[in-house]
């Protein structure tokens, strides 16, 4: 897990801590619709931001088209990035998704 600095606010004033994990996405189809519906749904909860890191490009976890645009393959190590109140919690919901496959 790495601390960096968060995003700006509006004012480009302020961000937060931000917590991140790498792991590598193991189910055969990559982020497609159902996993990304899954993921967006694990961290709708949370109180804070959530981003998909894969290949230099960001993803917002809670939009199921965002991530499916990341293009996301079996084998991509992915970085899941939070910031905010809950952010230790929304990653942990994220990082355990992906590490089980998405329930598959």
């Amino acid at each position: 897990r790495a601390l960096k600095k968060g995003p700006r606010g509006k004012d480009g004033k302020g961000g937060c801590a931000v917590v991140a994990k790498k792991v590598t996405v193991t189910n055969a189809m990559g982020l497609h619709m159902r996993p990304a519906q899954l993921l967006a749904r694990a961290v709708a909860p949370f109180d804070c931001c959530v981003e998909v890191i894969c290949g230099g490009r960001a993803a917002d976890a809670r939009s199921i088209m965002s991530l499916m645009a990341a293009c996301v393959r079996q084998g991509d190590e992915i970085e899941i990035r939070c910031c905010g109140r809950q952010e230790q919690q929304a990653l942990a919901a994220a990082v355990a998704l992906v590490e089980s496959g998405f329930g598959g």
